[in-house]
């Protein structure tokens, strides 16, 4: 895993062939898998790491890619906008979601 990526697509990309394949979306209970249709709460997630793209003509392209593993093995990729999880997400989610500054 490089520490730094030129883009969103190539960090994708690269993080898809090192294994994280599962596609996660916040949701109101936690992180869901797209495809299995499961919900992880924030104590069975553990985020990796995380990569900040930020657009050159719009703020409102700002986004973050998190690397992240379940406690069941399950390794996958939340995209999010900066900030947009402050929402309907619960505090523990958003305590595991926090980006070091």
């Amino acid at each position: 895993m490089d520490n730094s990526y030129t883009s969103l697509a190539e960090a994708i990309t690269n993080l898809q062939l090192e294994g994280f394949t599962a596609d996660f979306n916040l949701c109101d209970a936690g992180v869901e898998n797209k495809h299995k249709k499961e919900v992880h709460s924030a104590d069975e997630l553990n985020v990796v790491k995380y990569y900040r793209f930020e657009g050159m003509s719009n703020p409102d392209d700002n986004t973050v890619l998190y690397v992240i593993e379940t406690n069941s093995g399950e390794k996958g990729l939340l995209m999010d906008a900066y900030g947009a999880y402050s929402g309907n997400v619960s505090k523990e989610l958003m305590d595991k979601l926090k980006m070091s500054r």
